[in-house]
């Protein structure tokens, strides 16, 4: 039988090292969190495994989410793009209303939904993504020649930043900020636009910092925590001790000493910290080597897919790659006193339901891309060799 007339008998693979990498994650992210939450589920509620109990139940939803998603065509979710913005701008009032949403540490972030809080600003980062590459496939001409083109998607884009800033999470808008500025300079927004855009954004960022007393003293004491290590620089102090123990290979998993009580949110926030005092040097290099392996990979299936001309799904393999890189960035930042302190969970490792459940999903969702292009690649190259013999 020729090759013309042979069957496709079998269907493009996965992209298996993307998986891989966020699989070593995800396990790694496991046995971190159990290390880091032992003591702290058993003095809060007296059972040690609560913490961990928790997050493998997040673990599992999130990896029956990410199959899920991972069967539905890209199309679906192009169709649907507009409509998933709006519900997520529902999702941040209703957590601003008196009586639905749940404050924690001075913040109201979660809606309770049964035994589960949902977070409304983590499933608006990735309704963010699919609205916006959808727009730029729409509107790609508008965006690149004219201002009205390039402002639209900005003023929802700032009407769901305010709403998240009334939580308040600063860490989130900042990421939602540069993952969007991310794509729309990815899309073909005018470079002096860009700029404007990239300066007005740093002029109010500034402003939020400066005019909110307790954003200016989390800047002023990263800067030099030891200036006020029992007070504001506390937190950070605690963490770069943590690395400085580690040394080149840890001391051990689960020998750790500055998760015992020395180090607030060492499960969530600052799990980085444990992991560099438990795994050293190498443990660190390691989880930012995997996570700059997946920002690579996202950014390699988002290339192939816009070569076969899938821009949709091209801007949602980009938009997806900013996101996860931002927000790893920023908290490994965070840990090590690279940046100010934010409430930014490390995605795939950190103890947190609706992160890990949105981190996986969008894991899902990079592996549909990536079979599609995969499926669809063969038929566009016949398709350019039969013009090209035209």
């Amino acid at each position: 039988m020729s090759e013309a007339t042979h069957p496709q008998s079998t269907l493009p693979e996965f992209d298996y090292w993307l998986i891989g990498m966020a699989v070593a994650l995800l396990s790694f992210g496991v046995i971190m969190v159990a290390s880091a939450s032992l003591h702290v589920g058993d003095r809060l509620v007296g059972n040690p495994f609560y913490h961990l109990t928790r997050h493998g139940l997040a673990v599992g939803l999130g990896l029956v989410g990410a199959l899920a998603i991972s069967q539905v065509p890209t199309e679906q979710w192009e169709r649907a793009g507009t409509a998933l913005y709006f519900v997520g701008l529902l999702l941040l009032l209703l957590v601003l209303i008196p009586g639905v949403g749940r404050e924690a540490n001075g913040a109201v972030r979660w809606i309770p939904i049964g035994p589960f809080n949902l977070q409304s600003s983590e499933f608006m980062k990735l309704f963010l993504v699919v609205y916006m590459a959808g727009y730029l496939v729409r509107r790609q001409l508008e965006v690149a020649h004219s201002i009205w083109g390039f402002a639209k998607p900005m003023i929802l884009l700032v009407m769901a930043a305010a709403l998240i800033m009334q939580q308040p999470d600063f860490g989130t808008t900042a990421v939602l900020l540069a993952t969007a500025m991310g794509m729309l300079f990815l899309g073909g927004v005018a470079l002096w636009q860009f700029a404007v855009l990239l300066v007005s954004a740093g002029v109010v960022l500034a402003g939020l910092v400066i005019w909110s007393p307790y954003r200016l003293q989390r800047v002023t004491s990263f800067l030099n925590p030891w200036a006020d290590v029992n007070d504001s620089g506390y937190q950070l102090a605690q963490a770069l001790i943590a690395f400085g123990r580690g040394e080149w290979l840890g001391v051990g998993l689960g020998n750790g000493i500055q998760k015992q009580f020395y180090l607030p949110e060492a499960h969530t926030d600052f799990l980085m910290a444990v992991v560099g005092e438990e795994f050293g040097l190498l443990g660190t290099l390691t989880v930012v080597a995997l996570f700059s392996l997946i920002v690579w990979r996202a950014f390699c299936i988002g290339a192939a897919a816009e070569a076969i001309e899938r821009r949709f799904s091209a801007y949602v393999a980009y938009g997806f790659g900013l996101w996860v890189g931002m927000q790893a960035f920023i908290n490994i930042g965070v840990n090590i006193g690279l940046l100010p302190t934010k409430g930014l969970t490390l995605p795939l490792m950190s103890y947190g339901g609706n992160s890990i459940i949105v981190a996986c999903i969008v894991i899902g969702m990079l592996a549909r891309i990536d079979y599609e292009t995969r499926r669809d690649a063969p038929a566009h190259r016949l398709e350019q060799d039969k013009w090209a013999g035209a």
